[in-house]
């Protein structure tokens, strides 16, 4: 089980990187994931805590803001340059929307995980507790 010192450059890129992987943000090798959002209590290869981030609500924002910058210009287009039936606007673009908010808010969400982790914010500190 590995822990690093307060000393130690934790780079933020390839965190970032791991994190969009879904995978371990110190070694990028292990899940972090256990499931589709829920993050594993420590790394299975190198003993990393991962418990001690605060995503909350950030992936969500991150995944609408992305989603809707994306989708709302295709869809402007779509619509002007074919002039199609609203239904199938809405048949089209409502998959669209859920299968892209599908595929980024995991990815995201380790992505901000990672960020959290090369920052050293919250439960990523780098000091251990001593339990009183």
């Amino acid at each position: 089980m590995t822990h690093d010192t307060d000393t130690e450059e934790r780079l933020l890129r390839p965190s970032l990187v791991r994190g969009w992987r879904r995978r371990c943000p110190n070694c990028g090798s292990g899940p972090m994931m256990r499931s589709y959002l829920k993050v594993r209590g420590s790394c299975a290869v190198c003993g990393q805590q991962l418990d001690g981030h605060r995503a909350d609500d950030g992936p969500a924002y991150l995944t609408i803001l992305i989603v809707g910058h994306l989708m709302a210009p295709l869809l402007h287009w779509y619509f002007v340059t074919f002039r199609p039936d609203p239904l199938n606007i809405v048949a089209i673009f409502s998959v669209g929307c859920v299968a892209l908010s599908l595929y980024l808010l995991p990815r995201l969400k380790g992505a901000m995980i990672g960020y959290q982790w090369a920052r050293r914010m919250y439960g990523f500190r780098g000091v251990e507790e001593t339990p009183s």
